[in-house]
């Protein structure tokens, strides 16, 4: 703090507001707009102009159409996900769960599958093989 100098006469008159009048002596304040050489200065409106009563046209209802739910075949409207170990016993056993949930759901119509492995956490988190069926 030693650089701070609290008796300089340059911040005499810091707390002191500023006016709004040009005629104020002593500041250096200038009040007119910039000149950013742009063209001529544009107007700006008076009060007098901007007050003009706004008339509001009436709303009309707005007839609404009643809305037809898109049905298509090609529309995905559930999935089911089957997941087991990496080892030919379990993938016996998977395919096998997929047969009978097919058979178990007859108007189902599969339009995509996925298939990837990953990691799955059970008791120790081992490889598997996820399927899904999108239907």
């Amino acid at each position: 703090m030693d650089n701070l100098n609290i008796n300089n006469p340059r911040r005499e008159g810091l707390g002191k507001p500023v006016s709004f009048n040009d005629d104020a002596g002593g500041t250096n304040i200038s009040h007119s707009p910039l000149d950013l050489g742009g063209g001529s200065a544009v107007e700006v409106p008076k009060a007098e102009e901007i007050a003009q009563p706004i008339e509001l046209a009436e709303k009309k209802p707005v007839e609404q159409k009643p809305v037809e739910k898109a049905v298509s075949p090609e529309r995905i409207t559930g999935v089911k996900t089957f997941f087991t170990k990496l080892h030919t016993g379990a993938m016996e056993f998977l395919d096998e769960q997929i047969t009978s949930w097919l058979k178990d759901n007859p108007g189902i119509t599969i339009k995509r599958t996925n298939m990837i492995t990953g990691e799955i956490q059970g008791k120790k988190t081992e490889p598997n093989i996820i399927i899904t069926v999108w239907y």
